[in-house]
């Protein structure tokens, strides 16, 4: 998704061609749009694919409002040149608002020569500006306007925990608390994560920022420069040394910014993290892995059967210690509990009490085992897709809730979620190999939301199938390697007569049955559980 602020346009459009199917759209949103900006200069575009790359766009020079019909439906949804029809499509009339209100109030322009990063600053402040003013304008625009944040936003807005991602989450939403578009509430667990990477003090310095941001006149862009200089140097940014705005290295898993923006996201949506995640990737890269559906076979009925049989045999070696009642010495007595064993004993019922507590030892544990299935779905592996389709079924639906929760991941020039976490698949996924790799990060890190990889208190494993030909070895290292120190082991199997990358961190066995594979993975899973 583009910049959040991408949507504004300033300088000639280049239109997007009108849809016929949607004319009647684009023809009553055109007339209603001077109700909502008092420009009778403007026309609107209602069409598939509209809105420059963004869900919607503003051109306010050219007088030219985009919206995609994505956000709408079908045409047939709702009649547009009724007054009602906005409650039927409170996204798509939210957009339709939101670059209104760029249209009416977005008058400055960026001075030539002001540094990218500072430009693009002054574009987040905007943003709850211009909300602030449509709102004080015509304050029954708030309500399409909450319906709007989250369409113009993106998990990938704060993609690691530093300064600069942690100011961009606090101009487009804690901004927008003070814009009184959003409450407190909605943003409090965004509110918590800015604060633990900012700090309570450069947070109110900022807030500062946006609160003057709010009061600047439509026009008057030495002010909005102005604060955005003072909004970097907050932030301890140089923007003579970094005129840019920085580029997040992929190798990093997401931290806590992240998480609190994907929830926030999530909850709004109706999804859990874990669904919105998987859904936003697929929505973002397009093309996700493609399959046709078969009943299992009786040897891959046999091989789920043999790998959840040694998941459940598998114990750590660890005797722990515990507490245990006890009605008999010795032990340690317990008075209350002998006072009651003896007043049952009086009123002649058996006594049921057990006033002694001693320590034993219990037998060791059976450890939940967290196993990712990342299968990889390139053109490369197309040979192979049959076997890596049937490795993935075997391995869900293996998983038991006591012994096992694992997911299946595939990943081509995208991620696509097969099996969610404690699904067991009644059929088998024939997948169709085709594209690139360039999805291996993205899987990683849904594979991370949706079993906590990372977390060093559960037993976690992620298994690769793949020849490891990856567009990005270097940051894929750096996310195996973040795994590796955390405790969750990586084992990739490769196809035994294809050429790829080993990756350093990983336990490489060369494979190319698919029973053989789940023999592998379940040797090294129970090593895992007998070491934890």
């Amino acid at each position: 998704m583009p910049h959040p602020s991408q949507h504004l346009q300033p300088g000639p459009a280049t239109p997007t061609a009108g849809d016929p199917d949607w004319q009647v759209w684009s023809d009553a949103w055109t007339r209603h749009v001077p109700t909502l900006t008092g420009r009778t200069d403007l026309t609107v575009t209602v069409a598939p694919g509209a809105g420059g790359g963004a869900p919607a766009c503003c051109y306010p020079d050219a007088g030219r409002i985009e919206v995609d019909a994505t956000y709408i439906g079908t045409p047939n949804v709702a009649n547009p040149r009724r007054a009602g029809h906005k409650r039927l499509v409170p996204t798509a009339y939210g957009l339709l608002v939101h670059e209104a209100a760029h249209a009416a109030h977005s008058r400055w322009r960026t001075p030539p020569g002001t540094p990218p990063i500072v430009a693009a600053v002054a574009e987040l402040l905007e943003e709850s500006r211009i909300e602030n003013r449509q709102r004080s304008r015509r304050r029954a625009d708030r309500r399409w306007l909450r319906h709007t944040v989250t369409t113009l936003l993106d998990p990938g807005d704060a993609p690691v925990d530093d300064p600069w991602h942690a100011g961009t989450l606090a101009a487009l939403l804690l901004a927008r608390v003070d814009a009184r578009i959003l409450t407190a509430k909605d943003t409090r667990a965004i509110r918590a994560a800015v604060t633990t990477v900012l700090g309570r003090q450069r947070l109110r310095q900022l807030r500062e920022v946006w609160r003057q941001a709010h009061t600047v006149d439509d026009s008057d862009a030495e002010q909005m420069i102005e604060l955005a200089w003072r909004w970097c140097h907050l932030l301890g940014i140089n923007p003579h040394q970094q005129p840019t705005v920085p580029t997040p290295d992929v190798g990093m898993f997401p931290g806590q910014l992240a998480a609190a923006l994907t929830d926030y996201l999530a909850h709004t949506a109706g999804m859990t993290p874990a669904e919105y995640t998987a859904h936003h990737l697929a929505a973002r890269h397009g093309a996700p892995a493609t399959w046709t559906r078969r009943d299992p076979t009786d040897p891959e009925r046999a091989a789920a059967r043999t790998l959840a049989a040694r998941l459940r045999q598998a114990r750590t070696h660890t005797v722990e210690t515990d507490t245990r009642p006890s009605p008999v010495p010795p032990g340690r007595l317990r008075t209350r509990h002998a006072i009651t064993a003896r007043a049952q004993a009086d009123a002649g019922a058996i006594p049921t009490a057990a006033p002694w507590q001693r320590r034993t030892t219990l037998p060791p544990p059976k450890p939940t085992l967290h196993l990712a299935v990342l299968v990889d779905t390139s053109g490369s592996m197309r040979p192979y897709a049959t076997a890596m389709s049937s490795a993935g079924w075997i391995l869900a639906h293996a998983a038991r809730h006591r012994d096992a929760i694992t997911t299946t991941i595939a990943f081509s020039g995208t991620a696509t979620l097969l099996v969610p976490p404690r699904h067991r698949p009644a059929h088998v996924l024939e997948m169709t190999a085709a594209g690139g790799t360039s999805g291996f990060i993205d899987a990683v890190k849904l594979a991370d939301t949706l079993l906590n990889l990372r977390h060093r208190g559960a037993l976690r494993m992620v298994a690769v199938v793949s020849d490891g030909q990856l567009p990005n070895t270097d940051a894929a290292q750096r996310l195996i390697t973040t795994l590796h120190h955390t405790g969750c082991p990586v084992l990739w199997l490769r196809p035994a007569d294809l050429d790829g990358h080993t990756f350093t961190h990983t336990t490489t066995l060369l494979v190319d049955d698919p029973v053989q594979a789940v023999d592998a993975i379940a040797d090294a899973a129970i090593t895992a559980l007998q070491r934890a």
